[in-house]
C-alpha cells in the first residue's frame, strides 16, 4: 500500500439550503480508508439530503454550500459536474433503497452489470460477461449463471437488492453509499443484506457510508464490527461516537430517545416513551436547541439558546452527567 493520507471523505459545513430555510445545516463528517460510518435519523432529520449533496445530486431550487467537500484530497466542490460523475460512478458508489425502481424491467440482470461495467471500466463482450457472473457472485446469488438471463420481475426484493449491491461494487468503488438499503425487505432479509455489506467491506478494504432511519440495523453490525454513529436530527448531526460504546451510554436525550424505541430495550418494562412529536418542518424550526420541544430535559437554556457540537455532542445538558440546574431530580 502507498501510504496515502488516511482520510477519504471529509466535510466540512455542509449546508442545503431552499430559500432562507436550510434542510441539512452545518453538517461535519469524516470517514477514514476502509471504515464504516453509520449515518441515523428519522425521516427529515436531512441525512439522505446531506448524501445527495455529497454525489452534486441536489437539483436547484436547492443551494449547496460547504467549508470543504473533498474525497482523497480532491476538492469536490471544484469538479465539473461531468468530473463529478465520473468520480461518483467510479470511486463512490451509491446504493438506493429501492432496488425495484433503481433496475430498468425491461433489461436482463446481466445487460445491466454489462452495461454499468462498459461504462465505468470499459470491459464488453465475454469479459464483461465473467466479470458480471464473478459479481453476482460476489453478492450471494445462487444459480447466479442462470440469473444473467432473469429480468428483475423474475426475482425477490432482496435478489434485486443484492443486485444493485453488485452494479455499485463493478467498478470496485473505495467508497460505497448506502441509502436506507434495507427499508423495502423483510427482517431477516435485512439482516442478510447487512451482512452481505459488511462483509464486502471488509474483503474490498472500502469505505462504507450506510444511511439509515432504523437503529435496529445500526444495532446489528454494531454486534459484528467496531464502527462510528454519527446520529442527525432536523439537519445537524447531534452526537457522534464509536459502536458499541456510544449505545452502552449514550450522551444526548435524542440518541438515547431512538435506542428506547428499540424492541429489545424496551423488552419486560411498559414501552418506553419514546419521543412525543416529530421533527420540526422548515417554518417552525424552534429558536433555541432544535430538539427542546420535544424533550423531557430541556431547560429555559434549551430553548433560548442552540447548542453547538462540541466533541461530538450538541446538548447543554448531558445525559449521565451533572443534573441541570433548576431541575428537580
Amino acid at each position: 500500500m502507498s501510504h496515502h493520507e488516511p482520510t477519504l471523505l471529509r466535510v466540512r459545513n455542509l449546508r442545503v439550503e431552499f430559500g432562507a430555510f436550510a434542510a441539512v445545516d452545518g453538517v461535519d463528517l469524516e470517514l477514514g480508508r476502509g471504515e464504516l460510518l453509520a449515518l441515523v435519523g428519522e425521516s427529515g432529520s436531512g441525512k439522505s439530503l446531506a448524501m445527495l449533496a455529497l454525489l452534486g445530486l441536489v437539483d436547484a431550487p436547492g443551494r449547496v454550500s460547504a467549508d470543504e467537500l473533498s474525497f482523497a484530497g480532491q476538492d469536490l466542490l471544484a469538479l465539473t459536474p461531468a468530473e463529478r460523475r465520473r468520480l461518483t460512478g467510479r470511486d463512490i458508489a451509491m446504493v438506493f433503497q429501492d432496488a425495484q425502481a433503481s433496475l430498468d424491467p425491461s433489461y436482463s440482470i446481466g445487460f445491466q452489470i454489462e452495461e454499468a461495467l462498459r461504462q465505468h471500466t470499459g470491459l464488453r463482450g465475454a469479459a464483461a460477461r465473467a466479470r458480471a457472473l464473478e459479481l453476482l457472485e460476489q453478492v450471494e446469488i445462487p444459480a447466479a449463471a442462470e440469473r444473467l438471463q432473469a429480468y428483475p420481475h423474475q426475482l425477490s426484493g432482496g435478489m434485486n437488492q443484492r443486485v444493485m449491491i453488485a452494479i455499485a461494487m463493478a467498478c470496485a468503488p473505495r467508497l460505497l453509499i448506502a441509502d436506507e438499503p434495507t427499508t423495502a425487505l423483510d427482517v431477516t432479509i435485512q439482516a442478510q443484506i447487512i451482512e452481505l455489506l459488511l462483509k464486502l467491506q471488509r474483503e474490498q478494504g472500502m469505505s462504507l457510508l450506510l444511511i439509515t432511519h432504523d437503529l435496529a440495523v445500526v444495532a446489528e453490525m454494531a454486534a459484528q464490527v467496531r464502527h462510528q454513529l454519527a446520529v442527525m436530527y432536523a439537519g445537524q448531526i447531534v452526537e457522534t461516537g464509536t459502536l458499541p460504546a456510544l449505545f452502552e451510554a449514550p450522551r444526548h436525550p435524542y440518541t438515547a430517545a431512538l435506542l428506547a424505541a428499540l424492541p429489545e430495550m424496551s423488552a419486560g418494562q411498559a414501552r418506553l416513551s419514546a419521543l412525543p412529536g416529530i421533527v420540526p418542518a422548515a417554518l417552525d424550526r424552534p429558536g433555541g436547541c432544535l430538539l427542546a420541544p420535544r424533550c423531557a430535559w430541556a431547560q429555559a437554556r434549551c430553548r433560548a439558546e442552540r447548542p453547538a457540537l462540541v466533541q461530538g455532542l450538541r446538548c447543554h445538558y448531558p445525559l449521565g452527567q451533572v443534573p441541570a440546574p433548576g431541575s428537580r431530580s
